[in-house]
């Protein structure tokens, strides 16, 4: 029979194997939850490669080396920036619900958050290239630094707090929330695309239009549709990462105060598969309505790979908001709609006649606005509760799907909020640029190239390509 004794060292064995045992699996959880942030944000950066391809192929050869250099410069630029600033801004501890407060740099020794740091670097570059695509070949190498700055030091992290991280239109706190629900935008249509489109309007707006852009009977040359193509395909496969990895995590538990054995364990593996699921279905469905609906538009129905690609693109940004929260069937007619808002844009900056040399105005701002609309109209109860709350599912549902319309009304209201913000801050950047130190090449540089006047030369020997006569 059993003595006190016995029982007491029992019962003192069982308590250390379960410290040990709630040690391992948090340990182990932690292990799992930084390698899949690490691995999205590895999947976000190479999106840097497709940004590159992409804008390299719709450039004039005589400007190569200009949009690489600003590609590789949007990454470290935005490393250093985002270290010392932006990160701490967006992710810090919330200062009137506006701003972060801390977390600016790491403190010696450290190494928790490093890799949702790492994680929202990649977005943060992702940013600033939008912009650097759409006022390419005329925009001095000065104002793209002082940009590049201001984008990823200041102006995107404010948006990134709004949206995600405790400030007041977050949907992840639990109390104090816009019109009961916060903004549900998953992965940034609007945080991201919409934040990076508006700067780069008003960019492309204030630079003006590329020699030539606009005169009739002139079609300005780009280099390599083979490179447009390869960007676009790489964009898409990194778009798994921006949107799936979004989750943050694969598992985890409920509570974290006396877990993981006393918490309630639950899995993100099926939400982040089900994020690249609707993301196919709406990067497909947009691809094909825009490659068609150009078509019909176009005298002699050219079936147009530029409209394709950027059908795909305009695919993404729109699924990225709702990529958790909407059901396969509502990815696709949110691809299907996207195209009409991405043909309204490129409509829409030729009568301004704002130059848009990628097009990315039309793809993520037009299409980053529909995707937080969407997802206010699409998403579903039960895929609203998969993803972030069971308890608010049935009141934070899309209009679509037997929602009160409240979701919806904290999008919206974030939307303007990010054009607002980004709007003002982008016109005194660049107004300040304009007064200060320029914020375009002159006529001549601009007619050689910048390769010649800036990178020591051209990528490829030979005068530079002419505009052509169509």
């Amino acid at each position: 029979m059993a003595t006190t004794e016995d029982i007491e060292a029992l019962q003192l064995q069982l308590a250390e194997l379960t410290a040990a045992t709630s040690s391992f699996v948090q340990a182990y959880g932690t292990s799992n939850t930084n390698l899949w942030l690490m691995f999205g944000a590895i999947l976000v950066f190479f999106m840097q490669t497709g940004f590159a391809m992409l804008e390299v192929g719709m450039v004039n050869v005589k400007n190569t080396k200009n949009i690489l250099i600003k590609n590789l410069f949007d990454a470290s630029i935005g490393a250093i920036c985002w270290w010392l600033i932006g990160y701490g801004l967006a992710a810090g501890e919330s200062s009137g619900f506006f701003i972060g407060s801390d977390g600016f740099g790491f403190p010696d020794g450290d190494n928790t958050g490093k890799a949702g740091w790492l994680f929202q670097w990649a977005f943060a570059a992702t940013a600033a290239t939008i912009v650097s695509g759409a006022v390419a070949e005329r925009v001095s190498f000065g104002c793209y630094i002082v940009y590049s700055v201001v984008l990823t030091s200041f102006i995107y992290p404010v948006v990134v707090h709004w949206g995600w991280n405790g400030g007041w239109g977050g949907a992840w706190r639990t109390e104090d929330l816009l019109f009961g629900c916060g903004v549900t935008d998953f992965a940034g249509s609007g945080v991201v695309h919409l934040c990076g489109a508006v700067a780069a309007f008003w960019g492309a707006y204030f630079i003006g239009p590329r020699i030539g852009r606009f005169d009739e009977g002139i079609k300005l040359p780009q280099q390599s549709v083979i490179f447009q193509t390869l960007g676009t395909l790489i964009l898409w496969m990194g778009w798994y990462g921006f949107n799936g990895a979004s989750t943050l995590m694969l598992a985890g538990f409920s509570s974290s105060a006396d877990a993981p054995l006393g918490g309630t364990p639950f899995d993100f593996s099926s939400v982040a598969s089900h994020t690249m699921v609707t993301t196919t279905l709406s990067a497909a469905a947009c691809c094909l309505t825009t490659t068609f609906a150009s078509m019909m538009m176009s005298p002699d129905k050219v079936i147009d790979i530029g409209a394709a690609n950027n059908g795909i693109l305009a695919g993404l940004v729109s699924i990225t908001a709702g990529c958790s929260t909407v059901e396969p069937i509502g990815a696709f007619f949110i691809g299907v709609i996207g195209a009409g808002f991405y043909l309204a844009g490129v409509a829409f900056l030729e009568k301004l006649k704002i130059d848009d040399v990628v097009g990315a105005v039309p793809v993520h701002g037009f299409c980053g606005i529909w995707g937080v609309v969407a997802t206010g109209l699409f998403a579903s109860e039960k895929q609203y509760a998969n993803a972030y709350y069971s308890s608010r599912a049935a009141k934070c549902a899309g209009v679509f799907y037997g929602g009160d319309g409240n979701m919806l009304a904290a999008n919206l209201v974030f939307i303007l909020a990010v054009i607002g913000w980004t709007s003002v801050m982008s016109i005194a950047l660049f107004l300040g640029c304009r007064a200060t130190i320029g914020i375009r090449v002159s006529r001549e540089v601009e007619e050689l190239g910048m390769d010649d006047s800036k990178h020591g030369g051209k990528v490829f020997n030979g005068t530079p390509v002419p505009t052509q006569e169509i």
